[in-house]
């Protein structure tokens, strides 16, 4: 489907650096990435929780290293798993040179935090002999001391100025290869912040709502915060941050890209809330599709409503369609058009099925037209 204009966002222009292999910022994909919250000692538990959120989608994944124990696991974990591994640093300088020598891709660090110019002047060859990047993280709720006895309490100036001093630490030093953020449990703080760091300075920027709640709630509170950031084109990477399985802040991350279409990964569901004119049990439906369908990694849109109301009109839009209809007998739509009808029995096999056969043709001629241009690519270079 061809996009109409009103849904164009036009992201901030910043440059581009590397996490990794993963790029971030420039014109890169919005990356989605989250944190472990097993002990770093812990290297089994570790890998297998990277492991679930690289499943998952996940781009990037943070790992605290608050001591040596943690450092020296870091070494085994990273080499265990695929995507690139940010440690998470606070205070003491050495652990940042130990993870740097240990393999992280990324540094997270504030460089007021780690103490003397000589200091920041180590981790910074560390960062560079390594090709580590780093982020600059700051929070409402650990400003400096002269911030906060300057602005009275965290607000956005305090935040942005932070971020800044912090960046000229970096660039005295010579290193470009960073990324910032300025993060707040405080929806209202946290977006003016980003909105005026976005205005200062060029460098991407990793956006969040810190310690937003649990499941339900931190999500909502994610998306009305980043959700006003994404839209107006801030953010080249996100985190949301939540009480709760690390995949599932992975999976509220995409469903955000999804929604605005900036980034497509899996299958979209569009179902109704149902009503007394639904034809079939829409809510339990949507549930075990939506389970069902969670392997599938290629974009894809399933309309599921239950009675004709909306049901033609919602199909008419999604790659597959069903609607409830009278008799135990419903409408199945394929790229729009009425296709066939399906018993009540068959409904969630039936979608999935037809998914699954959808997402292994579009795959193949993905894969086709790759090897097409591989084809060509390497005639012209004859």
């Amino acid at each position: 489907m061809s996009v109409r204009p009103y849904r164009d966002i036009h992201r901030r222009q910043c440059r581009k650096i590397h996490v990794g292999r993963v790029p971030v910022g420039g014109d890169a994909p919005i990356t989605v990435q989250t944190m472990t919250n097993t002990l770093t000692t812990d290297v089994g538990a570790t890998i297998a929780q990277i492991q679930e959120v690289e499943e998952a989608g996940a781009d990037i994944v943070r790992v605290s290293c608050p001591d040596e124990e943690s450092t020296s696991a870091l070494k085994s974990i990273v080499k265990a798993v695929s995507i690139p591994v940010v440690a998470d640093i606070h205070f003491h300088y050495k652990r940042a040179i130990e993870a740097a020598e240990a393999g992280a891709a990324c540094l997270r660090i504030n460089p007021g935090n780690i103490g003397s110019a000589d200091r920041v002047r180590e981790v910074v060859t560390a960062a560079k002999d390594h090709g580590c990047s780093m982020r600059i993280g700051v929070n409402a709720g650990s400003l400096e001391r002269d911030l906060l006895e300057k602005y009275g309490e965290p607000c956005p100036e305090a935040m942005v100025e932070s971020a800044l001093d912090h960046a000229r630490i970096l660039e005295d030093h010579d290193f470009f290869e960073f990324k910032i953020s300025v993060k707040a449990s405080d929806v209202f703080l946290a977006v003016a912040a980003y909105q005026q760091l976005a205005d200062a300075c060029d460098y991407p920027l990793h956006i969040g709502i810190t310690e937003a709640g649990g499941l339900r709630t931190g999500t909502v509170k994610s998306s009305i915060g980043l959700g006003m950031l994404l839209w107006s084109g801030i953010g080249d990477t996100i985190r949301v941050s939540l009480s709760a399985d690390p995949v599932e802040e992975i999976r509220v991350g995409f469903d955000m890209l999804k929604v605005l279409g900036l980034r497509r990964r899996g299958v979209t569901v569009i179902s109704c809330p149902s009503c007394a004119r639904q034809q079939f049990n829409v809510i339990k439906t949507v549930e075990v599709l939506e389970e069902r369908l969670a392997h599938i990694n290629t974009p894809m849109t399933v309309s599921v409503i239950g009675c004709v109301v909306n049901g033609p009109g919602e199909a008419r839009e999604t790659d597959i369609g069903f609607t409830g209809g009278g008799n135990n007998t419903h409408q199945v739509y394929i790229a729009g058009q009425p296709d066939h009808r399906l018993k009540d029995k068959d409904i969630v096999d039936h979608l999935v099925g037809l998914v699954e056969q959808k997402a292994a043709q579009i795959e193949a001629e993905r894969a086709a037209e790759a090897q097409n241009q591989a084809a060509f690519a390497a005639v012209a270079a004859e």
